[in-house]
C-alpha cells in the first residue's frame, strides 16, 4: 500500500463537502510532479486530506477507489484524475504548525515543497500524522 496527501482549498472543495458527496474525482492538478504522484496511486491506497490556505491542516483520511484516468474537465491528454472516497475524519485537525514542529515530519513534502498539491508519504509519516490527529 502507498500513502499520499492531497490539498484542497476549503472554499473550493472542503472535507465536509467531500463527505456529503461520498466520492469524487480529484481534478484540477496542473503540475507534472503532482500528476505523476496521482498516476502512482493504486486502488485502496490511503490519502490524507489537507485544507490549504484557510486552516492549513490535515482533516481526514480518504482512499483511492479508482486509479488514474483522463481528466474530464480538460481535453488535454496530459492531465489525469483519480477517484477518492472519504474514510474517516480526524478527531482533531493536524495543523501545519504541528507538522513543522514534529521532528519526525521534517522531511515530508508538505514542509519541503509547500506548493505541491499531491504528494507521497512514507507509511511512518502517514501513521505519525494520524497519531497526532487521533489523540
Amino acid at each position: 500500500m502507498n500513502y499520499f496527501l492531497v490539498k484542497s482549498e476549503p472554499f473550493k472543495y472542503s472535507w465536509e463537502q467531500f463527505n456529503k458527496d461520498g466520492q469524487t474525482f480529484w481534478d484540477g492538478v496542473r503540475n507534472y510532479q503532482a500528476r505523476n504522484n496521482m498516476k502512482a496511486m493504486k486502488m485502496g491506497d490511503l490519502v490524507l486530506f489537507y485544507h490549504s490556505n484557510e486552516g492549513k491542516e490535515v482533516v481526514g483520511v480518504a482512499k483511492v477507489v479508482k486509479e488514474f484516468y483522463q481528466d474530464p474537465t480538460t481535453e488535454d491528454p496530459k492531465w489525469v484524475v483519480v477517484d477518492l472516497a472519504p474514510v474517516e475524519t480526524l478527531k482533531k485537525p493536524v495543523t501545519l504548525e504541528m507538522v513543522k514542529a514534529d521532528e519526525f515530519l521534517q522531511d515530508i513534502a508538505l514542509v519541503r515543497q509547500g506548493r505541491l498539491s499531491v504528494m507521497p508519504l512514507k507509511q511512518e509519516e502517514f501513521d505519525r500524522i494520524l497519531e497526532l490527529g487521533n489523540r
